[in-house]
This record gives C-alpha cells, sequence and structure tokens, in this order.
C-alpha cells in the first residue's frame, strides 16, 4: 500500500515558504523550505519515511518548476533527505 503524502503551507511570504509535508491523514511526515533570493532559490527539506521517498521527490519537482516559471533563469541549490539519505533532484538548473 502507497502512501500518499502533499503538501500543507505552514508559511508563505515572499521571501520564503515553508510547507509541511503530510500524509492523507493530515499526519505530518516531514517539511521543506524554500529560500528565495534575487537569483537563487534554496530548497531545505527532510522527510521521515524512505518509502515515500520517490513521492516526495515527484512531489517536489513540479512544485520548483512551477516556482521557477515566476522568475526564469534561477540557480536552485537544494538540501533534500529521506529518512537519512539524502538525494537528488533531476534537473540542469539544481545544484547541491
Amino acid at each position: 500500500m502507497s502512501l500518499q503524502i502533499y503538501f500543507s503551507p505552514e508559511v508563505i511570504t515572499p521571501e520564503y515558504q515553508v510547507l509541511n509535508v503530510v500524509d492523507s491523514q493530515n499526519k505530518g511526515v516531514g517539511n521543506v523550505a524554500f529560500l528565495f533570493d534575487e537569483k537563487k532559490i534554496y530548497v531545505y527539506g527532510i522527510l521521515e519515511e524512505e518509502e515515500v521517498g520517490a513521492d516526495f521527490k515527484d512531489l517536489i519537482t513540479p512544485y520548483i518548476k512551477g516556482l521557477t516559471k515566476a522568475k526564469p533563469g534561477l540557480d536552485i541549490f537544494s538540501c533534500l533527505y529521506v529518512g537519512c539519505k539524502k538525494i537528488k533532484l533531476n534537473g540542469e538548473e539544481e545544484h547541491s
């Protein structure tokens, strides 16, 4: 059985966003923060449940792509963990 995960906004401002990652019962399973600079987005996140790592990646990748549509040409710096393992996003503009 696959665990469905979703973003639940905690704080959203023009400078940063903090989103909780929740399951279908609204239980917190992680969080992600986006910090915005003029030419950069910093993405920091951790998810507790390893078995939904692929779902986390599938959830966050289009979200970041949507954010970059507002300001094309942004550099993305990410530090994302699922369990205790670092994950990388697919994309040429991502830096670690």
